[in-house]
């Protein structure tokens, strides 16, 4: 007899830890999926629909917490009162996908130890958390095997040992084409430009104020650092986003060459990238067979697969005017009080205004960083007070 049909049980029999740890876990899921949805928004087409599975799956798992919820009599809540915060929505658009994957593995192992691994002290209850935490654990392992892989996000669920073995004969493979690699791009250029910018000058700016007192070199000075740390950051982004695409370039002419030279290993590399899927063994070997018949089309397919695209970039000069730009806005927070005021009050009202910029800024890079705002936002506070306080003490001690 199924638990639908049994004698519904009333709401105060059931243990208080039962009751918390349902609500605990329904709320869990609604928000887990919530996070996957808008994750799935930012990816290319197939690696959006495995999120999008995840999602759907803790939809699954809120839909069978609510229905032992009823079997039990305890009130469901409004779906609707379940909501992400503003700044977990804005982290889950802006911050870098392999961070927040990063961040959603941890959090489904915290699940699995915190909701779902304790007996609640009700049977079936327990066996329905048991049930769960096994599917928790293989989200957790897939979102990492999309961290891990080479070419982004691959395996939709845990290995079977089909899949294992696979893997163990792709890893040979990649492990001897050691110039594969992923390069990062540019993440959140602006807000870690005005970060180096602000943090840079407000040091030079401390100093000089203390060597001086506050006087009109402190302006000079804090210009020309300002000016000098955005056309640093420019020609920094510039040449690193030019390198990155030198790079992919390169690793795709040699993933040509591959082809080339070696073209059945290729073929069964690419076979084992797609029995990794779940393909079955005989239509991944026919698939990879029909494109080695196609070498440009199977060059976009390992390329894909091995590091994520053909290698298109973004563009050098945007990158340069976005560092630079941001750079010397935060560069010239610290240095605007004493175009107004020169002695004691400027230096009083550039260390305050520097200061509350410094909280901004750590604050905003947490949407990135994924921490606490509040605590980043202090840490890079307590940072300027170390800066500026030194360098304020160098400048004291020197002779002008």
């Amino acid at each position: 007899m199924s638990t639908s049909e049994q004698r519904p049980e009333t709401a105060a029999a059931v243990p208080a830890e039962a009751r918390s740890r349902l609500l605990h876990a329904w709320r869990g899921e609604i928000e887990a999926g919530a996070t996957y949805a808008l994750i799935a928004r930012r990816l290319p087409e197939r690696e959006a629909i495995i999120v999008q599975e995840m999602a759907d799956a803790e939809g699954g798992h809120r839909a069978r917490l609510e229905a032992r919820m009823r079997d039990l009599g305890i009130e469901i809540p409004d779906a609707g009162s379940v909501k992400l915060s503003w700044w977990a929505r804005l982290q889950a658009r802006l911050a870098p996908v392999d961070r927040l994957l990063a961040a959603r593995e941890a959090a489904e192992d915290d699940e699995v130890d915190t909701t779902y691994k304790r007996p609640t002290g009700d049977r079936a209850t327990d066996q329905l958390l048991h049930e769960i935490r096994r599917e928790e654990r293989s989200h957790s392992m897939a979102v990492g095997d999309m961290r891990s892989s080479d070419g982004g996000v691959q395996v939709p669920a845990a290995l079977t040992p089909l899949q294992q073995q696979a893997k163990a004969k792709l890893d040979k493979i990649i492990g001897r084409e050691s110039w594969h690699r992923n390069s990062g791009g540019w993440i959140s250029g602006a807000i870690y430009g005005a970060n180096d910018g602000l943090a840079a000058v407000f040091g030079i700016v401390a100093g000089v104020a203390g060597a001086t007192g506050g006087s009109s070199f402190v302006l000079t000075a804090g210009i020309a650092g300002a000016i000098a740390s955005a056309l640093s950051m420019a020609t920094g982004a510039f040449l690193a986003e030019r390198s990155e695409a030198e790079v992919a370039a390169v690793n795709v002419e040699r993933e040509r060459q591959e082809i080339a030279e070696r073209p059945e290993e290729e073929k069964q590399e690419l076979s084992l990238f797609y029995q990794l899927k779940g393909i079955d063994q005989a239509t991944a070997d026919a698939m990879a067979q029909q494109l080695g018949s196609q070498p440009d089309a199977m060059l976009r397919a390992l390329a894909v697969e091995e590091f994520g695209g053909m290698g298109d970039r973004g563009n050098p000069a945007q990158s340069a005017l976005a560092a630079g730009v941001s750079t010397g806005l935060g560069a010239m927070v610290p240095v605007i009080p004493f175009i107004f005021i020169d002695g004691t009050w400027g230096v009083v009202i550039a260390a305050g205004v520097s200061l509350i910029a410094h909280f901004l800024v750590g604050a905003a890079k947490s949407l990135f960083t994924l921490r606490t705002w509040w605590a980043a936002g202090l840490e890079m506070t307590v940072a300027g007070v170390v800066v500026g306080g030194a360098t304020f003490l160098v400048g004291l001690a020197l002779p002008t």
